[in-house]
């Protein structure tokens, strides 16, 4: 039986002051105990959100890490310091990251394989295709093959780890959605295809969450695929009562 995670991406927004106050207010919330939550903030959040967020169930991840240790790379952040200040996940490959600042497969494999093999945090590797992509019908062909890239050279105990985040990039803070069936199209093929990759004990365990203006209004009819195992969470995880809405999408209410 697959835990559902839903996890908040918030992307560059919120000050340490602006997250301690979001934290104050998620703590009044009340969250599902069935339900693996994350809060993946700005780098300046991480320190403030831990200790505001202490006793909770609730992570707290980074929104991106880099492949060596240490040395003159000026604005990134290596998993020595986030395994020191205790964060929990970590996403590797968001659109965004691939899109502004050149990230490729290959330095997703690369820092995949840093967070497997050094560290105990939970990967969430981001795939997707463009609006271009699927309106040519070729949005497996393209999800399959960051996959395929991303996962090489990953043993089966490191692969069922790997929690796989689908975000259709057209859908990424454009108000627009995957309707659910779409959501669910995908989200099976990405575990064929981790079943072709390791085994179906594997790809019937790893964890595949659906992201793109996800919010309470769709939560519940996306989360009822089979599937659909969770959600990263964009604009509607800046808002306690929204992201605690989501999370509570078991609710009959």
């Amino acid at each position: 039986m697959r835990t559902p995670f839903i996890a908040g991406n918030w992307k560059m927004y919120k000050t340490p002051s602006e997250a301690e106050t979001f934290a104050e207010a998620l703590k009044k919330q009340k969250l599902p105990e069935d339900v693996r939550i994350a809060i993946i903030p700005p780098y300046v959040d991480l320190v403030p959100l831990k200790e505001k967020l202490k006793g909770t169930s609730v992570e707290v991840g980074s929104q991106n890490v880099f492949y060596e240790d240490e040395g003159a790379y000026t604005g990134e952040i290596s998993l020595p310091m986030l395994k020191e200040i205790g964060a929990d996940c970590v996403i590797i490959g968001h659109s965004e990251r691939r899109q502004y600042f050149n990230e490729t497969d290959g330095s997703c494999c690369r820092k995949l394989r840093k967070v497997l093999r050094e560290s105990s945090l939970t990967p969430i590797l981001c795939v997707g295709e463009k609006l271009s992509d699927r309106e040519a019908g070729e949005q497996l062909m393209v999800v399959s093959k960051e996959l395929r890239a991303d996962f090489s050279g990953l043993t089966e105990d490191e692969a069922a780890r790997v929690v796989i985040a689908y975000e259709p990039i057209w859908a990424i803070g454009t108000g627009k959605t995957a309707t659910p069936d779409q959501a669910e199209d995908m989200c099976r093929s990405i575990r064929g295809i981790i079943r072709d990759l390791y085994s179906d004990e594997t790809a019937e365990s790893i964890i595949i969450q659906y992201g793109g203006s996800v919010k309470p209004e769709n939560v519940k009819e996306l989360m009822e695929k089979p599937d659909i195992d969770g959600a990263l969470v964009g604009g509607a995880s800046l808002i306690p009562e929204k992201f605690a809405a989501i999370l509570d999408f078991k609710s009959e209410a």
